[in-house]
This record gives C-alpha cells, sequence and structure tokens, in this order.
C-alpha cells in the first residue's frame, strides 16, 4: 500500500511540476527588447511634433520597470509621474484616462469610486496605458510624461501600436 502511495503522490507531483513548468514558459512577458522599440517609437513621435521633451517609463505585469528614458530638457517631476502612470495602468489594467473618469466622473456624473484618488502612486489623468498581447493579457504598462495629457497619451497608444505585430 505505501508503494502505491508513494507511486501516486510521485506521479501527482510531477504532473503539477510539468503543468507549471508549462505554463511559465508560454506566459506572455514583457521584455527588455520590445521595451526599447516601444521607446525608440515614442521619442519618435515626439520629434515630429512640437511637444515638450517626454519621460518615458515602461513596467512589466507586476508594476516593476523595466525601462525609462529622460529626454534631453524633460521636466525632472514628470520623472515619477510618467512611471506612477505606468504603474497604475499595470495594477489597474486600463487607461489612466479611464482611472480619472472612475473617480472624478464624466458628462457631469459623479465617479464611481472618488476614494481612489487617495491611493499612493495611483495617476487619475491621460498618459498611462495597459500593453496586453492581441488576446488580452497584460504584459505591462506605458507611462508617458511631460507634454499635454493628450501628448502623453497619444505618445504612449503610438508605441504601442508601432509594436502590435509583436504582440500576437
Amino acid at each position: 500500500m505505501k508503494l502505491y502511495k508513494c507511486l501516486f503522490f510521485s506521479i501527482t507531483f510531477f504532473f503539477i511540476l510539468s503543468k507549471l513548468t508549462y505554463a511559465l514558459e508560454f506566459k506572455p512577458m514583457m521584455s527588455l527588447e520590445l521595451a526599447k522599440k516601444m521607446v525608440d517609437a515614442c521619442e519618435f513621435k515626439r520629434s515630429q511634433t512640437d511637444w515638450r521633451p517626454l519621460n518615458i517609463a515602461i513596467v512589466d505585469s507586476g508594476a516593476d520597470l523595466i525601462l525609462f528614458r529622460r529626454q534631453d530638457g524633460a521636466f525632472l517631476g514628470s520623472v515619477e509621474i510618467a512611471l506612477a502612470k505606468a504603474k497604475s495602468s499595470a495594477v489597474i489594467p486600463v487607461p489612466t484616462r479611464v482611472i480619472a473618469e472612475i473617480v472624478y466622473g464624466k458628462d457631469g456624473k459623479p465617479g464611481r469610486v472618488p476614494g481612489l484618488v487617495h491611493v499612493d502612486s495611483l495617476v487619475a489623468f491621460p498618459g498611462g496605458l495597459p500593453i496586453k498581447t492581441a488576446d488580452g493579457h497584460l504584459i505591462g504598462a506605458i507611462g508617458v510624461s511631460g507634454a499635454r495629457g493628450d501628448q502623453d497619451e497619444e505618445c504612449a497608444q503610438y508605441a504601442i501600436d508601432s509594436v502590435k505585430e509583436l504582440l500576437k
């Protein structure tokens, strides 16, 4: 009987371990290479405009920093804002513009969860976007700060669109 129990537990352990390994191996993840391509695209977009210099942050799905770039002349105060925008869109995987609508409301209607404004490092204005694969897996987020909020968000969206083929 002990032999059967030992054999059963060994097979079960091997099966669970193989499933975990498979899950880890195939889970989509943010890479430094992908982050560099996105930041380069955002910088290119900014070079085609008259926007102020930008701070650009890319985080993974756990809101850990993957890449940060500060353009020459970008506001020092925007460093933390760009990072907070990226982290906000990673922990609540929606654009930070949507977080603003949840907090402050939209079209004259009050916000649904105004208390979110008191959460440390949660940003409720445009410029942060979640980065998702084509099938909806969150792999990270981008935060851009330094220009106007709409411009920050436009640059972040341009960066995501530039790697859309790699997000499949």
